[in-house]
């Protein structure tokens, strides 16, 4: 029985994953408003009664899918981070080499991109399922600042008086250990980050930015500034660091 049960499990796991990859196609060719779960059906050679039973609606496939982009993005980020930890790398560089690392997958994966960053999906709501993977990349940049503050190594941001209560609310709801003027640093820094990687994906730096990525490395270097992490000599305009 726990043969055939295992069987089982195997080609449900099978039948899912082949369903996910038909609609990832779907979305790189007709984008994630027009996905629909007959189209999927269709192209697997399935009746829609029998993908029903794996994604009750196209809802469900589209959380599945919003959750292993932000679980693929977030994993991507923590690899290279542990990758700078074990590598005796200081906060600015861990901060810097992940932001490398948001950009890459980005380029690698413009439409997973696209389905997580990009313009709401007309009718769907994202479930409270997402909240967690979607942190997953602002957590390791939050643990990058801590271990900075911990280390005596972030220099306080300024923070206005009338934005402070707002800070401390933000600091208390999910970067406890940090002072609030970082907080706030931090949430313009992942705003512009996003923005950033955005406005190239998304063509708004055509004819605007040939170098992109000289010029992505310089605004990294500065949200880094911004958030406390100041800069050693020459370290600007030096090579990004990359931890094998």
């Amino acid at each position: 029985m726990n043969t055939v049960r295992g069987a089982r499990e195997r080609a449900r796991i099978e039948v899912t994953a082949a369903i996910k990859d038909e609609a990832r196609r779907r979305l790189a060719s007709e984008g994630a408003a027009k996905l629909s779960l007959r189209a999927v059906a269709r192209e697997l050679g399935m009746v829609s009664s029998a993908l029903y039973r794996y994604f009750p609606s196209r809802d469900e496939l589209l959380t599945a899918l919003i959750v292993d982009a932000y679980d693929s993005l977030g994993a991507a980020a923590e690899e290279t981070d542990a990758r700078g930890l074990a590598a005796g790398a200081p906060p600015r560089a861990r901060w810097l080499a992940v932001c490398e690392t948001v950009r890459a997958w980005a380029l690698e994966r413009p439409h997973e991109y696209a389905l997580i960053y990009g313009s709401p999906v007309p009718g769907y709501s994202a479930p409270v399922d997402t909240v967690g993977p979607a942190s997953r990349v602002a957590n390791v940049l939050i643990a990058v600042l801590r271990a900075a503050y911990e280390g005596r190594g972030l220099a306080l941001p300024p923070l206005p008086d009338a934005l402070r209560p707002e800070a401390v609310r933000m600091t208390a709801d999910f970067a406890e250990g940090l002072p609030p003027e970082v907080t706030a640093a931090l949430v313009a820094a992942w705003a512009q980050l996003m923005g950033l990687v955005s406005s190239e994906l998304f063509g708004q730096f055509n004819r605007v930015v040939e170098d992109r990525p000289a010029f992505f490395a310089h605004a990294t270097a500065q949200l880094a500034h911004g958030v406390g992490l100041t800069s050693v000599p020459g370290d600007a305009d030096g090579p990004r660091p990359r931890f094998a």
